[in-house]
């Protein structure tokens, strides 16, 4: 079994590895053996913070092993065929996660290994952050709510979030600039688990009754050369103090992080009481990961 998309995932599956994750957190436990021998390889093509600790943490505190590998330090710079690396990682590695631009190399590598395979973030969804921040709207009690999902709403993060939420039956508002839609794929796919899911253009409507506030950055790696046609359309999109005032009073930020401060999240929101979930997001990586990883391996 592999996770390559939340898209793909089965509902049940998904449930069951959230579930795991919370009982681990309440548990606490960062010395257990259960994945004692095992080793995680992790392939990186973009930098990274949150995924790259959350993985290896949660390999350590299961008692295995994480091995980093980026592209550029790696034969693939040299443009070793993807194929070839998959069947090769195989042979050291009971696990492997990759962290890329584009689906297709993740699901060449899939088709490829023959170990689990997980997505640690592609251009087209992230699912791993996806886990986890339904992971900490559970433990915060929206998970019957609304989640409004504010800004770039056709990125990997959006992509996979609202999936996850409407599967779980929120209520999931998209709201973003008309030139900036949600992918019409993800969006279909959302609606089809019979969820409400809405696409709103106006900030402060779209907020009324939140539980839960998302954002995330506007300019994803790779879009830097389009920093300022972006800018002129997603600055109304802020999530801001006076934003925030339109929501539930206590309704929940999310941020998958790393944040741009002052860009689409002000300092007021981000270091305020209803924002102490983006730290308990962050942290829930790696409880996510560890559920994920023993489902994976003990299938």
């Amino acid at each position: 079994m592999n996770l390559l998309t939340i898209k793909d995932m089965p509902e049940d599956v998904m449930k069951e590895v959230i579930s795991k994750a919370i009982e681990l957190k309440k548990e606490g436990n960062r010395s257990r053996k259960d994945l004692e021998g095992k080793v995680l390889i992790s392939l990186y093509e973009k930098p990274s913070t949150r995924t790259r600790l959350s993985f290896e943490t949660a390999m350590y505190n299961l008692g295995g092993r994480s091995i980093v590998m980026d592209f550029k330090s790696s034969q693939m710079s040299r443009g070793e065929a993807m194929s070839d690396t998959a069947r090769v990682l195989s042979r050291y590695g009971n696990i492997i996660s990759a962290r890329l631009f584009k689906q297709e190399t993740l699901d060449e590598i899939a088709k490829h290994a023959s170990v689990p395979v997980i997505n640690a973030l592609t251009d087209a969804e992230h699912p791993c952050q996806a886990l986890a921040d339904m992971q900490t709207i559970i433990e915060h009690g929206k998970e019957k709510g609304k989640l409004v999902y504010i800004g770039e709403a056709a990125n990997n993060v959006a992509n996979s979030i609202m999936l996850t939420a409407a599967k779980y039956g929120m209520h999931v508002v998209l709201c973003c600039p008309e030139h900036f839609p949600p992918r019409d794929e993800y969006l279909e796919a959302a609606k089809s688990t019979g969820a409400t899911v809405e696409v709103i253009h106006d900030p402060k409507k779209a907020v009324e009754n939140a539980d839960v506030i998302y954002t995330d950055v506007w300019i994803s790696m790779g879009m830097e050369g389009q920093e300022d046609e972006r800018m002129k359309y997603f600055k109304p999109y802020q999530v801001n103090k006076e934003l925030v005032s339109h929501a539930k009073s206590d309704c929940i930020i999310l941020h998958c992080l790393p944040a741009h401060r002052g860009i689409e999240i002000t300092d007021d929101v981000l270091d305020g009481d209803n924002a102490k979930s983006v730290w308990d997001q962050a942290e829930n990586r790696m409880w996510a990961q560890e559920a994920l990883i023993l489902k994976l391996l003990k299938e």
